[in-house]
């Protein structure tokens, strides 16, 4: 699991954004690497994501052989467990392979409403 450490503004709604632009895995089927940019939006609430543990966490995909829809819905599952944010969305966009992009948006929890309503 990732490390978190106490957010001391947890009364407060407020978004982190967290990007990993070298992101890289393998894809299971063609043991080709894929490459692609994972982003992180969240809205704490009693944790925040300590981000050398974050860090290290998505580098372990490295060698991994996982499709990109999955990596993107397991990332989602290890924030949420890890951290019980009140808001986490991760998007992965994949680099272009065989003529083809790939965008995965996965979300868990509401946006607060301020955030929503302007």
């Amino acid at each position: 699991m990732l490390e978190t450490i106490e957010n001391r503004f947890q009364g407060r709604d407020y978004l982190v954004e967290l990007g990993a632009p070298e992101f890289t895995s393998i894809c299971p089927l063609t043991d080709a690497p894929d490459f692609g940019e994972l982003s992180i939006r969240y809205v704490p609430d009693a944790k925040l994501y300590e981000l050398k543990s974050l860090r290290d966490y998505l580098t372990g995909f490295r060698d991994r052989r996982i499709l990109q829809e999955e990596v993107v819905n397991e990332v989602l599952d290890e924030l949420v467990a890890s951290g019980a944010p009140r808001f986490v969305e991760v998007e992965g966009n994949f680099n272009v392979r065989g003529g083809m992009g790939t965008r995965v948006v996965v979300r868990a929890g509401d946006l607060p409403e301020t955030w929503t309503s302007g």
